[in-house]
């Protein structure tokens, strides 16, 4: 397996505009994992609501909430 110090440095040996297509085409694959990923989290919530797992609230009960809870990590 390749280290990634290793593989920063075989990029460096690439023409800058290799290394340019390298870094659109790598940027676009996190992408296009980011939305599969964030879509998985989305159906899971909405499966959760719907089992009745998640109650609905009003945004500033969520707030609430959410200020709540970070006051309370701190």
């Amino acid at each position: 397996m390749i280290t990634f110090e290793e593989a920063l440095d075989l990029v460096s040996q690439l023409p800058i505009e290799q290394q340019e297509m390298l870094v659109d085409i790598v940027k676009r694959r996190y992408l296009e994992i980011r939305r599969k990923e964030l879509a998985e989290e989305c159906f899971e919530a909405l499966a959760e609501y719907r089992e009745g797992n998640l109650i609905p609230q009003t945004a500033q009960s969520a707030i609430s909430d959410l200020r709540s809870y970070l006051s309370n990590l701190e």
